[in-house]
């Protein structure tokens, strides 16, 4: 199996971030575009393939958690878009196997007895500005080995229309599923049944450990099986990022995956 790391808010460069990830023996890098110094106009293709040929090492990338293609804005939802397709570009030219997205759930409106999500009241609007993001990231992506892998954020119960948006964009293969196992655990595992009917999907998984509602703790730190959902990866040949989020958590989740995978400790 493959195993990679987020990039880290401790981490003040990529290079950085690099030897950190080849010191832990670890195989690749989740780029963030959250963080200023990841956005698509700020990556230096030429410096990140250097960097990863010294290393060793690959990169995957996860879109920005807000990206969301389908708000009604036209004007924004464009930016949105264009920015996907120039990471795509990206992705061609560095040998990026993975684009990992969530599914925004969108506004709502609070009613005296209810809210009342605005994706699901226009749900036709919805659907076709997701099917029109589908269409021009296929387009763009055309002959390239990358998926685009739809990460479970514990919504998948709470709002259905998003199981129809994801089933929407699983109409291409140029799609397919990231399971994060620490949100499915803090949402009472409550996203599983929808990920394990769609098992044949399953791309990449978001390995961290959960307790209570409480996720991204460090593994074995937690009440999540991760034997039992490394099984699930290793089944299914998912690459699996170590979504702890800070390098002691890291390096000792490191520990524990070498402890109950390869039984070998420090």
């Amino acid at each position: 199996m493959q195993f990679g790391m987020p990039t880290l808010i401790e981490t003040k460069s990529i290079e950085e971030c690099a030897k950190l990830c080849r010191d832990l023996k670890l195989d690749f890098i989740e780029l963030s575009m959250d963080l200023p110094e990841y956005q698509v106009d700020k990556l230096n293709t030429d410096q990140l393939r250097q960097i990863a040929d010294q290393y060793n090492i690959f990169y995957t990338i996860h879109l920005e958690g807000f990206l969301d293609p389908c708000v009604f804005n036209n004007r924004v939802a464009n930016a949105y878009i264009e920015t996907v397709l120039q990471v795509i570009e990206v992705a061609k030219n560095l040998g990026v196997p993975v684009l990992n997205m969530h599914l925004n759930r969108g506004d709502h409106f609070t009613l005296p007895d209810r809210k009342v999500s605005l994706y699901d009241v226009y749900k036709k609007e919805y659907l076709y500005k997701l099917t029109d993001f589908r269409n021009k990231c296929v387009t763009a992506i055309g002959n390239a080995d990358i998926k685009i892998c739809v990460e479970n954020c514990g919504d998948y119960t709470r709002y259905p229309f998003i199981v129809e948006g994801l089933d929407v964009l699983l109409q291409e293969l140029e799609f397919a599923l990231c399971f994060d196992i620490g949100h499915n655990a803090a949402a009472d595992y409550a996203d599983e049944p929808t990920i394990m009917k769609r098992a044949q999907r399953l791309y990449h998984m978001h390995v961290h450990d959960a307790k209570g509602t409480t996720n991204h703790i460090t593994l074995g730190e937690g009440n999540v099986d991760i034997k039992k959902y490394l099984s699930l990866a290793e089944s299914h040949n998912c690459r699996s990022v170590l979504e702890v989020k800070t390098v002691d958590g890291l390096k000792k989740s490191v520990n524990y995956i070498n402890a109950i995978m390869y039984n070998k400790g420090e």
